[in-house]
């Protein structure tokens, strides 16, 4: 399907919304936010103690939990209306975190402090329950399969959905008669396709990690240069976290998901958690009494599937992801391909949110069409192109078989999100979404305003090492944070939490029956 076209449908269905009274719907849309970072010590050393019990139980609390590490923090905001909300409920959680950490503090880039090696990397600990167990044997299975230098590799997730009432006018516009359920899933795949056709954009405009500690490449072979002593770089990059250096599975190569329809995916990933993969049969389960992995498959679990975009649905207790979407349809997308800006206390600010919505919003109400394998393709050779090179002078992407100069396509996007911006601005009575998204054509016209670039700059000019700077940043941020007092009734929510969170992990202990080994031959029996 050509641009006209998407461009045409774009057009109509904003026209539609607004000369049939649906624009209020936009000021619905759903948020959440969900930032990993770093617990370090003064010395840009990866903290090495125990998940600060003042914060509460990493297992149970809703709002503060542990990634892969022990180190590692996430920090998970209840689902906001506006965005304004969520991002202000994270620097909540940020400053009460402070107040806790003694002399650490969070590291504000998605690529690590140095690491002195592998063994310096402690895995997250949730507790002697079954499911802390689980939990924890995971991330044993993440370390044997791909090492743990990757998953100290921090980033922002941006979780969105259309309010429940925007669904049932789309489907009477498209004149769809199917269920209610599946046209809800297909059109949230639908923007899922195009997410991934575009979301090199999003890379390139955002994109803050072009330079990292040489400690995370000890001993293996790379094409990075040299910045300066101890730190490593790509001129032109956007993005080493979003690289084959960050993510990258060759298990996981020839899923081939593309993400065209919920049952393809939902049978994908079944098919991943349940087909054994010789490397990891050779590597064993239980070992002399110990669990090297969960299993010997391809994926351990859903979650070990790593997509720079995900369709989301909330499960039950003991529910599997994939049976959940499978059972109720998609919910809500995840998007996980921001990096944390360093330059930013929270690592995105109200600019880049406004922007992420609206090119969102772009992709769903485009066109609906499915991704061929030769598609699937470009897409992956573009995103290569635009993390490692995308500030590359003459830049050019494929597009429909065609070179395309990066500056063009990026220039002919931003004018099809600003028509969304305009209709959010309106719905909202504000002019910030078209703000965000002028704000991002500068960056087009001149790629020395994009974070990537002022990241080098900064390194440059200050003549800092990549650890030197980030440390700068965390010093600032938290001096930032901390000048503004908490919300007193957050103060009094999280103080409540952090003891509900304790008793509620020691209550789960208390109450477990089963053996471990029956526990997740049961677990995964399902």
């Amino acid at each position: 399907m050509s641009s006209t076209t998407s461009t045409s449908q774009l057009q109509q269905k904003l026209s539609w919304l607004k000369e049939n009274g649906h624009t209020g719907l936009l000021t619905q849309l759903q948020h959440g936010l969900e930032k990993e970072g770093l617990r370090v010590d003064l010395d840009k050393e990866l903290a090495q103690t125990p998940h600060p019990e003042a914060l509460g139980s990493a297992l149970t609390h809703e709002h503060i939990t542990t990634d892969y590490s022990e180190a590692l923090l996430e920090f998970i905001t209840p689902v906001f209306e506006q965005s304004s909300d969520a991002l202000q409920f994270l620097a909540d959680l940020h400053r009460y975190t402070y107040q806790n950490l003694d002399e650490e503090l969070i590291w504000p880039a998605s690529m690590p402090c140095h690491l002195l090696n592998e063994s310096a990397i402690p895995i997250a600990h949730y507790g002697d329950s079954n499911v802390g167990k689980m939990k924890y044997i995971y991330r044993v299975g993440l370390e044997n399969r791909y090492g743990k230098m990757m998953q100290t590799i921090a980033g922002i997730h941006y979780n969105v959905s259309m309010p429940t009432a925007f669904w049932p006018l789309l489907q009477r516009y498209s004149k769809n008669t199917g269920s209610l359920q599946e046209f809800r899933s297909a059109s949230y795949f639908s923007l899922i396709r195009n997410f991934r056709r575009y979301s090199w954009l999003l890379m390139y405009l955002f994109g803050a990690s072009p330079a990292l500690c040489g400690s995370f490449l000890k001993g293996k072979q790379h094409t990075l240069e040299t910045l300066s002593e101890g730190t490593l770089y790509l001129p032109y990059a956007t993005s080493l976290r979003m690289s084959d250096l960050g993510y990258s599975n060759k298990a996981q190569a020839d899923l081939n998901i593309c993400f065209n329809h919920l049952a393809t995916y939902a049978s994908s990933l079944n098919r991943a958690i349940r087909t054994p993969y010789t490397p990891y049969e050779k590597l064993g389960v239980k070992v002399n009494g110990e669990y090297k992995q969960l299993n010997a498959n391809v994926l351990q679990i859903e979650n070990e599937y790593y997509s720079d975009i995900r369709p989301k649905r909330v499960t039950q207790s003991g529910e599997k992801p994939v049976h959940a979407l499978i059972a109720r349809g998609v919910e809500y997308i995840e998007v996980r391909n921001t990096d944390i800006n360093p330059f930013l206390p929270l690592g995105m600010d109200q600019c880049q949110a406004d922007f992420l919505d609206a090119f969102l919003l772009t992709c769903l109400l485009m066109e609906e069409r499915e991704i061929s394998t030769e598609e699937c393709e470009q897409i992956s050779e573009n995103h290569q192109r635009v993390v490692t090179r995308g500030r590359e002078p003459g830049l050019t992407l494929i597009k429909d078989d065609q070179h395309i100069s990066l500056h063009q396509w990026g220039s002919d996007l931003l004018s099809e999100i600003q028509q969304t911006a305009a209709l959010l601005d309106e719905a909202n009575g504000c002019t910030r979404y078209s703000a965000s998204v002028q704000a991002q054509q500068k960056k087009l016209d001149d790629p020395e305003l994009t974070p990537s670039a002022q990241v080098l700059n900064a390194m440059r000019t200050q003549n800092l090492s990549h650890g030197e700077f980030v440390m700068q940043q965390a010093k600032l941020h938290r001096e930032t944070l901390l000048s503004t007092p908490i919300d007193q009734a957050m103060q009094i929510k999280l103080a409540a939490m952090r003891g509900n969170s304790l008793q509620q992990q020691q209550d789960i202990e208390a109450a477990d029956q089963k053996d471990f080994d029956s526990y997740l031959a049961e677990y995964m029996a399902n």
